[in-house]
């Protein structure tokens, strides 16, 4: 599902990533872990294709088969909508809109009907608990509810992989064990694979796969 090859990132003289090689297979939870400074947001940002590497002639990185280092910004904005999902640990939602819009937005950038996307949201807010929610804002829901409702958004499009940055950093405990255990049941449900990168000890132990980033590199 992601294959990167010596994956590089500066920030001028900084040199944030020194050559990153990894592997991960379609429906696989993988966590990424780490000192503060160590890569793991910026590493996550190139695999979700936020930001892009600084040594693309000798760097690869492949999603769902598809070479990213290859796109222009037009096919990489149309990629990223259709075929990943985000979660951040501030959910981002747009106060403005309800929590159903708020779901709907990145299907409608998608260009995909009105009924069709509203259809969709509803399933996803009901299968995450949220059925009495869809006309709520966000200052209206809890912690909890909101990054639920941003976790309905990223699956809005089906996207084949999930990138999530500190999830649960901001949510209580009980609301962090609960969104927890939603990743697992959501890997079950539709087979998306999820990239987390995350501080909390007890997300990280329970992926299928924990890799340790020190000094802008993953410990083998």
């Amino acid at each position: 599902m992601i294959k990167a090859n010596s994956i590089h990132k500066n920030y001028g003289d900084l040199h944030v990533l020194k050559g990153v090689n990894l592997h991960i297979t379609k429906g696989e939870i993988v966590s990424i872990v780490g000192a503060s400074g160590a890569g793991k947001t910026t590493l996550l940002q190139i695999l979700g294709t936020l930001d892009r590497v600084s040594k693309e002639k000798e760097s690869q990185l492949l999603i769902n088969e598809i070479n990213i280092n290859t796109l222009s910004q037009k096919q990489l904005s149309k990629f990223r909508n259709e075929q990943l999902g985000f979660i951040f640990q501030f959910h981002q939602l747009l106060p403005e809109f309800t929590a159903l819009e708020n779901v709907c937005i990145p299907a409608f950038i998608k260009k995909t009907p009105k009924l069709e996307v509203e259809k969709r949201a509803k399933e996803l807010l009901d299968f995450l608990g949220l059925s009495h929610r869809y006309n709520h804002r966000p200052k209206e829901l809890s912690g909890g509810e909101q990054q639920r409702v941003a976790v309905a958004r990223a699956l809005i499009n089906n996207p084949k992989v999930i990138f999530a940055d500190e999830p649960s950093g901001n949510l209580d405990s009980e609301a962090a064990e609960n969104l927890h255990k939603l990743f697992f049941k959501l890997r079950d449900q539709f087979g998306q694979t999820f990239v987390i990168v995350t501080h909390n000890k007890e997300l990280a132990d329970m992926a299928d796969r924990k890799l340790v980033m020190v000094d802008g590199k993953i410990l083998e």
